[in-house]
């Protein structure tokens, strides 16, 4: 009897295990298997707004709270995330599209574990692929999808094609302006494109070099009354950023000023802006999936 007690409770104990690993595995192909990744656009209207600084900070910012990000510089001739992370990257995204290199092979690795894919003459040339050329891209973008948790797309300035496709085919767009008026107008001018294209995206806003807190929203409400008005469209305050003579400092240095100096005023309110985009709820975020969809309906069926 105590054999039999025994063996029942072993083998009771062995299904339990067996349960318990079969659950476990579930768990972690269905983990696997979730697109959670989250990509956004970051542009502008005009050049010169501390774009590009921004978003290589950001990506500091989020890899040192854990989180898995690669930046993608999309901006066509005047690509410089190499200058301000001082890394030159070796291979670019015109190694993907003439397939000598995979697009996981062409990242290079940035500071505080930040991943850079260089975007170089090869952003040009997106344009003018063929249907087939279109699909291998794609998945090549596809396959990094269990690679990263935010992928920042540093595109150009402006409302050129390039520009727009990827600011249209992203969840979430991050507009940086500054509070000069033509900054402002060419902003006003990129929410418009928007509004157009994709009234749908989550549509937040930097406010840069600013001198005080009371200064960013000013110049918030004045873009944000304007689009309420004139588009009947939503925009979202993300933060704002500081005038600050570390930022030059840093560029001069090739250092990003995360790093240069994260102590600094300008770096804990990049940390803030991370905090609050983390903290957000990403329920009707569709990932990488949708990016995908869009970037080939974008390249396609020719939306603009």
């Amino acid at each position: 009897m105590y054999d039999q007690a025994e063996r029942l409770r072993k083998l009771v104990k062995e299904s339990q295990n067996f349960k318990n690993r079969e659950k476990k595995a579930e768990t972690s192909k269905s983990v696997d298997n979730d697109d959670n990744t989250r990509i956004i656009a970051v542009t502008s209207g005009k050049g010169g707004v501390g774009k590009t600084n921004f978003t290589i900070n950001l990506g500091i910012s989020l890899s040192n709270l854990g989180y898995r990000c690669v930046v993608f510089d999309a901006d066509i001739g005047f690509a410089n995330i190499d200058v301000i992370s001082g890394i030159i990257p070796k291979y670019t995204v015109a190694d993907v599209l003439e397939r000598r290199k995979t697009m996981k092979e062409v990242i290079t690795e940035g500071p505080a574990g930040v991943k850079l894919i260089a975007g170089g003459s090869g952003i040009n040339e997106i344009m003018q692929l063929d249907i087939g050329e279109i699909e291998y891209l794609l998945k090549e973008f596809k396959s990094l999808q269990n690679e990263c948790d935010f992928i920042l797309i540093d595109t150009g300035a402006g409302l050129s094609k390039t520009v727009l496709s990827f600011v249209n085919a992203a969840d979430e767009v991050i507009i940086i302006t500054t509070p000069e008026p033509t900054s402002l107008t060419d902003a006003y001018a990129m929410i418009k494109a928007l509004n157009i294209f994709n009234n749908e995206v989550d549509l937040k806003v930097i406010i840069n070099r600013v001198n005080n807190a009371k200064e960013a929203e000013e110049v918030f409400s004045k873009l944000e009354k304007a689009t309420n008005k004139f588009l009947d469209f939503n925009i979202n305050e993300l933060g704002y950023l500081y005038e600050s003579k570390i930022i030059p400092e840093s560029v001069k240095n090739q250092i990003p000023f995360m790093e240069y100096n994260p102590t600094s005023q300008v770096s804990k309110k990049i940390n803030s802006i991370a905090l609050k985009l983390i903290g957000e709820e990403q329920v009707e975020k569709s990932g990488m999936e949708n990016f995908i969809s869009n970037l080939r309906s974008v390249f396609t069926k020719g939306r603009f």
